[in-house]
């Protein structure tokens, strides 16, 4: 259906012993940039009781600011992408770095909960375009198990975030209170920028750029929106994503809370949860290679509804502990780490023509279901663990039925 999409040779890797440079450079490049978004979500999860405190309000409002930040996030992908066809990948990637950094200190001033909300909320429409674009990138120089392999180097580079960045943010927080680990974050906005500038080449060539036509984005959209197998790997990535989320935005009341942790405690058992996602996205390309792309699929939705499933019930009859769900959250999470990457990389196969407008449109599809799983969870929250366990069932289930119902017809990645 979809036209196939080669950037000029130029912009393509060279073979052989200089590619896995070539592939270490890039995924640096733009795994630093991807997390920039992540960080400032992962480094504050400590502070969010606090936070609450601080600024006199409850726990559901507190989690509104992670909601408005991925709502914004999610939707406004929709347009990044498509610009990045026109224009190139860099221009829209400069604004968004702009708007990200100037946003951060603005949250790091918040005088009340409203503001941060609305900060928050201009913070996820920068953010959006360093998720986005990466993935048109990685799309514009690689295809199949190259692909694959440079989406999970970069997946372990933001894989760094949800280890590493509850602990220093508790540092800071610990330190130097909530509102620095803004500051921080700017910082690391500030490299990333430079980066782009001096070492992350532009990778769409201007032969082939599309021209500014916003009905043509209209038309790509709907082509992708009446492509089975495409809608099928961005809500099954979505569902994961909903599971995540639900985790995110729950997951510091339930440890800290309900189970006593420390902020410090808290942050070394979210970085353990993340510690199945970090270790399977180093061997997805491999395994993809192996199984190939729809049995890879299946069988890792399949069998990451089948953990949590368990894991919820066993909460709900009274066998629960913390020990328990963090054992068989990172060992749900180990076929997490298969789905996401091979999901975005299959999704994109078949559309290199428009890889900018399936990156944006995949992207707010997968944002915005994974951002009424957490509102969801937010209203059913009730100081225990049930309710976030559920959600996260539930988002298994649908992506294992997706998994099975959709991907039987996409052709595996060789």
């Amino acid at each position: 259906m979809a036209a196939t999409h080669d950037t000029d040779p130029a912009n393509r890797p060279a073979q052989g012993g200089s590619f896995d440079t070539e592939l270490v450079k890039m995924a640096l490049v733009l795994g630093l940039m991807a997390l920039i978004g992540p960080f400032a979500i992962d480094m504050y999860l400590p502070a969010l009781p606090t936070i609450a405190a601080d600024l006199a309000t409850d726990p559901s409002v507190v989690q509104l600011t992670l909601t408005v930040y991925f709502l914004a996030f999610g939707v406004s992908q929709i347009v990044y992408g498509p610009i990045s066809d026109m224009v190139g990948r860099k221009p829209p990637i400069y604004f968004g770095l702009g708007l990200f950094a100037v946003t951060s200190i603005g949250c790091a001033m918040a005088p009340t909960i409203e503001a941060l909300v609305a900060l928050r909320f201009l913070q996820g429409l920068g953010a959006a375009a360093v998720m986005s674009i990466p993935r048109a990138i990685i799309r514009d120089r690689y295809t199949g198990p190259r692909a694959t392999r440079l989406m999970s180097t970069v997946m372990l580079v933001i894989s760094v975030s949800p280890m590493l960045a509850p602990l220093a943010g508790s540092f800071v927080i610990d330190a130097f209170g909530w509102r620095t680990v803004f500051l921080a974050v700017t910082v690391g906005t500030g490299l990333s920028l430079l980066l782009n500038l001096f070492v992350l080449p532009e990778t769409l060539a201007p032969g082939n750029r599309v021209p500014v036509d916003f009905g043509g984005m209209f038309r790509a959209f709907g082509t992708l929106l009446k492509d089975l197998n495409f809608m099928g790997l961005k809500l099954i990535g979505g569902a994961g994503m909903g599971a995540f989320f639900t985790f995110l935005g729950s997951a510091s009341f339930v440890y800290m809370d309900h189970f006593g942790l420390s902020p410090r405690d808290f942050a070394i058992a979210f970085a353990a949860n993340a510690a199945g996602f970090f270790l399977a996205t180093q061997f997805s390309a491999t395994i993809l290679a192996r199984l190939g792309a729809a049995r890879l699929m299946q069988a890792a939705s399949v069998s990451y509804a089948a953990v949590v499933i368990v894991l919820f019930a066993l909460f709900a009859v009274g066998l629960g502990s913390l020990p328990l769900m963090i054992g068989l959250l990172v060992f749900s999470n180990l076929f997490m780490g298969l789905i996401i990457p091979s999901a975005m990389v299959m999704s994109l196969e078949e559309h290199g023509a428009i890889a900018g407008a399936a990156a944006s449109l995949g992207g707010t599809l997968q944002m915005v279901t994974a951002s009424v799983a957490m509102v969801i969870g937010g209203l059913m929250f009730d100081g225990t663990p049930l309710p976030m366990l559920g959600i996260i069932a539930v988002c298994g289930a649908i992506a294992a039925v997706l998994a099975l119902v959709t991907v039987r017809t996409t052709s595996s990645t060789a």
